[in-house]
């Protein structure tokens, strides 16, 4: 090490703390969890016709790995803004991935399914949001998330202007909480679901793409 530089792994927390750290508090929202919520989330992932999943940015990836697993375990599954995604009807559920609820793009997408007669299915860190009145089935991920009081409703303007925080200034900033914690929910209906459909792991190798 050069004269002048720290070692970061020695002066703060090192890598293996900070994800220990990252795990205690997931395990914390995993415990804190309302069990009518997963329940009445896991019975409308078992009886939608096709699931549709949406969400901004880093939640947007989350809802993309949700979709892909769905399709993996032999759900109709389709992710909202893809080329190739069909009209959303009534029947269909819609999976909305979104911290605060309020983020603009996806507000309007639910209220389009809202119109359209679709089920509406909510996954978010804010315990009442625009989102929320109008979902049919939500689950707060408690804890994940706390904004400033006046951080403005558009997701791109919170990112850009530092106004979308995870509860410390420093340690899983801008959301992280929320986004793995809805990141490792997801995968755990994912299991739910294989038990409730009785899937097996042939099953879902059968179904990995063939194609990369």
């Amino acid at each position: 090490m050069k004269d002048g530089e720290r070692d970061l792994e020695t002066s703060c927390y090192s890598i293996g703390e900070l994800m220990q750290l990252m795990a205690t508090r997931i395990k914390g929202i995993a415990v804190d969890l309302e069990r009518k919520e997963t329940s009445c989330f896991l019975d409308e992932m078992l009886a939608a016709k096709r699931i549709y999943v949406t969400g901004a940015g880093r939640s947007g990836l989350v809802s993309r790995a949700f979709a892909m697993r769905l399709m993996h375990i032999g759900f109709e599954s389709y992710v909202v803004g893809e080329t190739i995604t069909p009209a959303l009807s009534p029947g269909d559920t819609l999976v909305a991935f979104s911290g605060s609820g309020e983020t603009n793009s996806i507000v309007d997408i639910c209220e389009t399914a809202r119109d359209v007669g679709a089920r509406i299915c909510l996954i978010t860190g804010a315990e009442d949001s625009r989102i929320m009145r109008i979902a049919d089935c939500a689950v707060v991920l408690s804890g994940t998330l706390a904004y400033t009081v006046e951080a403005p409703a558009g997701y791109e303007v919170r990112q850009i202007t530092g106004q979308y925080r995870s509860t410390s200034a420093s340690f899983a900033p801008l959301g992280t909480l929320y986004e793995a914690s809805a990141l490792i929910f997801s995968d755990a209906i994912i299991t739910a679901m294989m038990e409730a459909r009785h899937c097996s792991i042939d099953e879902v190798k059968g179904r990995l793409s063939n194609v990369q």
